[in-house]
């Protein structure tokens, strides 16, 4: 290597390149690059609280997956809660008659009579309806029947006995009613 002097404006020897300059051989503008500088800078600032906001993003997703999942859990647990405290007093109902020794029967079946009363009550304010068909026409959606029988002066394919009443929840059939039909 020769020992040269460099003078201020001559070029840095071959195969180094000064801080400012570029690819082409032309320098860039110091002012530019503490731009870009400053810009990169800005860019990583940015990304790490992008990066911030998506791990706390995560961690409310979760947290809200779980909270949803226990509240869930918690509904299904107590989903029956407010039947069985309105069913309550006709528990209580039936267990103070069954307490009483002395009493006759047409007293029994008065007070049988209106504990079935209040629990029907109970039972359609919670969507339950009573399917009484006597004497309407065989309805097989909402009907068993369980026999056919001769019956003077009803219709062919009409509802004569109940054996079993049927019930419909909101709509949806629970048990269908169990009945004997008029033969055609």
């Amino acid at each position: 290597m020769t020992n040269q002097k460099e003078s201020p404006g001559s070029p840095p020897p071959r195969g180094e390149q000064s801080p400012g300059d570029r690819q082409d051989g032309q320098a860039e503008p110091p002012d530019e690059l503490e731009t870009l500088s400053r810009q990169l800078a800005e860019a990583e600032t940015s990304l790490a609280g992008m990066r911030e906001t998506l791990l706390r993003e995560r961690a409310d997703l979760e947290n809200q997956r779980k909270r949803m999942q226990r509240d869930l859990e918690q509904s299904l647990k107590f989903a029956n809660e407010k039947l069985l405290r309105e069913l309550l007093p006709v528990y209580d109902g039936l267990e103070s008659g069954l307490a009483v020794q002395t009493a006759d029967v047409a007293s029994m079946r008065e007070g049988l009579g209106l504990t079935l009363k209040a629990l029907l009550k109970i039972a359609e304010s919670n969507g339950l309806q009573q399917i009484d068909p006597a004497g309407q026409p065989l309805d097989p959606e909402l009907h068993h029947a369980v026999s056919i029988v001769d019956a003077s002066g009803q219709p062919p394919g009409t509802v004569v006995a109940v054996m079993q009443k049927g019930y419909v929840l909101n709509g949806r059939l629970l048990r269908p009613a169990l009945v004997s039909v008029a033969r055609e």
